[in-house]
């Protein structure tokens, strides 16, 4: 799995809209908190992701971007984001591809639950790995919102 100070992999994925989203093209407009998630509408990533849609304005007013990545369709992700009003970018990563290469599998093809912070330099500053306990990547998002603006990466 990535830790902080790795450099985070470049990656091109169709969001709930089918438009290609790129890493390099989220992080031209400030630093983004990506979040690997095991599915839609279970109640865990479910509460998860109710969670981020929660802090989405905050984390917006301190500079991140919020982006789920998960291996469900663009169309899951659209009707997600539409029973939810989540807001935010849903990217889908039917193959695991990405979450293989941020470490977010286990076994290889077991989905996990990942937040990375990345700097718009592209370099990973925070990161929670909890299956389990969705509180700790609130924790995390909290600790971001506290600390005011976001770290560019640049400088």
């Amino acid at each position: 799995m990535l830790r902080v100070g790795d450099r985070a992999p470049e990656f091109s994925l169709p969001n709930e809209s089918g438009e290609t989203v790129r890493l390099s093209g989220l992080l031209e407009s400030g630093p983004v908190v990506l979040y690997f998630y095991p599915a839609d509408f279970t109640p865990g990533c479910t509460a998860q992701a109710c969670s981020m849609r929660d802090w989405r304005d905050e984390l917006a007013k301190a500079g991140y971007r919020v982006v789920g990545v998960s291996a469900q369709s663009e169309e899951s992700h659209a009707r997600f984001d539409g029973k939810h009003n989540l807001g935010f970018t849903l990217l889908t990563d039917e193959g695991r591809a990405v979450a293989r290469a941020y470490g977010a599998v286990s076994f290889g093809v077991l989905p996990r639950r990942v937040t990375f912070v990345i700097a718009t330099d592209g370099v990973i500053r925070d990161r929670v790995a909890a299956d389990l306990r969705i509180g700790r990547h609130e924790d995390l998002v909290r600790r971001l919102v506290a600390s005011g603006r976001a770290e560019s990466g640049k400088g």
